[in-house]
């Protein structure tokens, strides 16, 4: 059932006024991290009733997303030290030549890195399938023309929405809406799956064809040779290394049954391995200075795509569960979270209804760019209106957690999507632009179908 009647309070109306500023600023292309600031330390002030409360709570918020944002730019760091240093030796345009045979033209390039992705994903998460899929694939699907926008797009719309948002394999998305909800993971993949079959097949397909101009571009860096760079033994070895290396991570994540952090971690660490033997093998004794220059050059690109998001994430961050390490015991819920559950307390009750709000409550406790932290409430306001309406709760809960997930895990939250962005070199908030209108459509088409089998 719903929680205790939510009482909301000056701060929830400036957390309001908060986001849609910067959803509209982003929304004109304009950069979001002063006005993020501004509302950071006009909620810190209003929360501990002190202008130095204040100042410290801009601090605060921006070292927790910072912090929580770590392991995936060292992620990034790394991932790109390795492809630079693959560009160097020339064992990038090796790995390209036999791939290009199957990955012909940027159309083939946006459903091949797709689908990829998707099937990486939904055994080990977004995450390691970003940097392994960053390491391998991406190059190739490059060089047949497509563009790292259409290409970053079809990662995160394959990973981050059909793969997670199902999340079939591992089950953790299901298994936590379930628990609130009261009901078995099973009957949600099952009782769900048209929702979740629909809103992946209309989101992809609307993705492709939004993104099909960009597939006909051929910039003349994508055509350029790759035997132009002279082979070295080196470049042969490494490029040799590079497959099987990964292929060894692959095989070993799914005999330990490996996911998330632990996965990307192997994943990682594979790269480092393949960098540094790369390196030796190229440079010889200049290695030590080389290896240097790929994790400088990997940590300054991480970082300075990262800067402006991890001010915007700090502010989005006070929507969820992560207010409480920002702003102390007092604040025992999200700003955001609070303000779904208002809705849902206070909107008028029946199916139609019930399944907007359901829709509306997961996309917004999404925005702080987590997707999972909002599927208890999801879940256990699918419990309650399957009980006031008379339907299906596996249906409701799997609307839920499609909205939050697509929403924040992420698509078109810019914080939710930075690694795919990071890897594919493209701007995270021009990606989340991109995705916003397939996403959109795939959300109302699942909504319709919603109500046709409640």
């Amino acid at each position: 059932m719903l929680e205790t009647a939510v009482v909301l309070t000056p701060i929830h109306f400036v957390y309001l006024i908060g986001v849609i500023v910067i959803l509209g600023l982003m929304i004109m292309r304009k950069d979001a991290p002063l006005p993020c600031l501004i509302f950071l330390f006009i909620i810190g002030v209003l929360a501990t009733n002190s202008i130095v409360g204040g100042v410290q709570s801009v601090f605060n918020s921006v070292v927790y997303a910072g912090a929580t944002f770590m392991d995936i730019i060292i992620t990034i760091a790394l991932i790109s030290a390795l492809s630079k240093c693959l560009s160097d030796i020339g064992s990038d345009g090796i790995l390209i030549s036999p791939m290009l045979k199957i990955m012909k033209t940027p159309k083939k390039a946006f459903w091949i890195i797709g689908i990829s992705m998707s099937i990486f994903a939904l055994f080990f998460w977004p995450s390691p399938a970003s940097a392994l899929i960053g390491a391998i694939m991406l190059p190739v699907a490059l060089a047949t023309g497509i563009t790292p926008l259409a290409a970053a797009v079809a990662m995160n719309l394959f990973g981050h929405g059909i793969a997670l948002s199902g999340d079939f394999v591992i089950q953790g998305a299901p298994s936590v809406s379930a628990a609130a909800a009261g009901i078995l993971p099973t009957d949600i993949m099952s009782q769900g799956f048209p929702l979740f079959a629909v809103m992946a097949v209309v989101t992809v397909v609307a993705g492709y064809f939004f993104n099909k101009k960009d597939m006909n571009k051929k910039e003349e860096t994508t055509n350029k040779k790759m035997d132009k760079k002279e082979v070295t033994k080196a470049a042969k070895v490494t490029a040799i290394l590079t497959p099987v290396t990964f292929i060894i991570s692959i095989i070993t994540i799914l005999a330990l049954k490996l996911k998330g952090g632990e996965a990307t971690a192997l994943i990682v660490g594979a790269a480092i391995f393949i960098m540094c033997i790369g390196t030796i093998l190229n440079y010889k004794k200049e290695a030590f200075d080389k290896i240097t220059e790929y994790i400088n050059y990997g940590f300054l690109f991480g970082m300075k795509v990262f800067a402006p998001v991890i001010i915007i994430a700090a502010f989005f961050f006070l929507g969820g569960d992560s207010i409480t390490k920002i702003l102390g015991e007092q604040f025992k819920s999200g700003l955001m979270n609070d303000w779904a559950l208002w809705i849902a307390q206070n909107a008028p009750v029946n199916k139609y209804i019930a399944a907007a709000v359901q829709l509306v409550v997961g996309g917004l406790t999404g925005l702080d760019g987590s997707g999972f932290s909002g599927l208890p409430l999801t879940g256990s306001l699918a419990a309650t209106f399957g009980g006031i309406v008379g339907g299906s709760i596996p249906v409701f809960a799997a609307l839920g957690q499609i909205s939050a997930i697509w929403v924040g895990g992420g698509t078109i939250i810019p914080w939710g999507l930075i690694s795919v962005a990071a890897i594919c070199n493209v701007d995270p908030v021009e990606l989340a632009r991109r995705n916003f209108k397939p996403v959109m459509i795939g959300l109302g088409a699942t909504l319709i179908v919603t109500w046709l089998i409640l």
